[in-house]
């Protein structure tokens, strides 16, 4: 099989795009900006959705389902919120269509047009909250912790597949507290659970940090997030958990008889992950043979090929790799046995490492008469022979060896490519080479706007790790009491 990708090095934006392509990931559709997830990259994320879903249920929350449908007097009860997603809206304003008058198509009937328009959901907050004033009375009705799996509309220009397209798929959680600690206490609690997300299951290090009032989610008081690095140096924003004050509460009157039986503002979080992950997880990982998926989100973890020259072979190879294949099963693996008969194994061999499936194990009539299989890695492609009767142990191992071998190997990358300047000069420079950097600002918004215009660069974070350590901007000289997290971003 000619995998026909282009390499990294030569372009590594085509080959992103010719890899998510390639491997069955996605197509894009007829829709200007939408795309179609195949069924393999659809099981890669009912893999994350499954797994998230499980942590959020570990962490209290329930699911829901609120309409995809808002209207559009809600976007204008909290001002910074529809500023902040106003020119991405799809907008609904008409229910029916009818024949145009010369018969040759199909026209909106202007005697159906909505008394109000409704804004296609590009996030859920305004009408959540004008829900929960329904929901909440007392504070005995408080805590809730609910999260939403649903698609959503974001007008894009520029799309690309899984990274940014005009409709994508997602979880959005929306909680209601009665005090600000236990809403600030929410909001770092979800921005780890992420965090442990990307780390134990994607394979992918992040750097965790609050993001500054610039790059704030529109309508919250503080935005934290999880940065991760991708092979071209550049940062891809993980996740977001948002601490929104009362601002929602008051927008939309939502308020609680307190226990000292006052009224106050309920107090609300949001925080979200998209299919934008499945971008993260292909450019995180990935070579130029094809994907190169974490044991744990890979929808197939080994795939058996039987190599032989005749039909009448078969069966035989079956006798041995059947048993094999349900001993793997029981060790709660998922394993293909590609007994295709259509194609030659050197290109079955070439289609799994392009999809990524983490171990290979190949059995011919000279390992039946040897009572052995040979058995390949995905992530760096070595191959060995084993004792058939080893191969359950030796596959099991390689799953935990393989995960640990993804994350360390993205983590050295990461740190290899992350440097500290002072200097406004040579900060452009580095930029060029790619990765992260930590420098001094001086904290205002001026000095971030012109930093982004001149160099393209934003602020990622302020991590929560970096210490305290006394400086000067690198653009202006201002006092800077720690480094903030610089890179270009996807």
């Amino acid at each position: 099989m000619s995998k026909g990708i282009i390499s990294r090095k030569e372009n590594y934006s085509q080959w992103y795009n010719e890899l998510v392509v390639k491997a069955g990931l996605a197509d894009n559709s007829a829709v200007r900006g939408c795309m179609v997830i195949k069924p393999y990259g659809y099981a890669i994320w009912e893999k994350m959705r499954d797994r998230l879903d499980q942590m959020f249920k570990e962490t209290g929350h329930e699911n829901a389902y609120f309409p995809l449908f808002i209207p559009k007097s809600f976007f204008s009860r909290e001002a910074s919120h529809v500023e902040g997603f106003a020119k991405e809206c799809a907008v609904v304003t008409h229910y029916r269509l009818k024949n145009s008058p010369d018969g040759k198509g199909i026209v909106v009937d202007d005697d159906a047009r909505l008394e109000e328009e409704l804004i296609v959901r590009p996030t859920s907050e305004t009408i959540i909250w004008n829900t929960y004033r329904d929901w909440i009375q007392s504070y005995r009705d408080l805590p809730i912790l609910i999260n939403q799996w649903a698609n959503v509309v974001r007008w894009e220009m520029r799309t690309r597949l899984f990274l940014r397209t005009a409709e994508f798929l997602w979880q959005e959680g929306h909680t209601a507290h009665a005090t600000r600690d236990e809403a600030m206490e929410e909001t770092e609690r979800m921005i780890n659970v992420y965090a442990s997300f990307a780390e134990q299951y994607m394979g992918i290090p992040v750097i965790r940090g609050i993001k500054t009032a610039n790059e704030r989610f529109a309508g919250a008081l503080e935005t934290y997030c999880i940065e991760a690095m991708m092979q071209d140096g550049k940062a891809l924003q993980a996740g977001t958990s948002h601490f929104l004050g009362q601002n929602f509460a008051r927008a939309f009157d939502v308020k609680f008889a307190t226990r000292e039986g006052t009224l106050d503002y309920v107090w609300a979080t949001s925080w979200g992950v998209s299919t934008r992950l499945m971008g993260a997880l292909i450019m995180a990982h990935s070579d130029d043979n094809g994907l190169v998926l974490p044991p744990k989100l890979a929808p197939i973890h080994v795939v058996i090929v039987p190599i032989y020259q005749k039909q009448e072979q078969l069966p035989a190879l079956e006798e041995k790799i059947l048993p094999l294949k349900r001993e793997l099963e029981a060790k709660g693996l998922t394993v293909k046995f590609d007994d295709r008969d259509t194609v030659k194994p050197g290109f079955k061999f070439a289609e799994h490492e392009l999809r990524g499936i983490p171990v290979r194990i190949a059995v011919g009539p000279r390992d039946m008469e040897n009572g052995t299989v040979e058995i390949a890695r995905r992530d760096t492609l070595e191959k060995n022979v084993y004792p058939m009767n080893e191969a359950v142990g030796v596959v099991t191992r390689l799953m935990d060896e393989i995960q640990e071998n993804i994350y360390r190997k993205a983590l050295d990358f990461r740190s290899s490519n992350t440097c500290q300047t002072d200097s406004y000069d040579e900060f452009k420079e580095l930029l060029e080479r790619g990765g992260f950097i930590m420098a001094h600002w001086d904290g205002s918004t001026e000095t971030e706007n012109r930093i982004k215009e001149e160099t393209k660069a934003t602020i990622r974070c302020i991590p929560f790790d970096a210490p305290e350590e006394e400086g000067k901007c690198i653009l202006t000289g201002k006092p800077s009491k720690r480094r903030v997290l610089f890179a270009r971003a996807y």
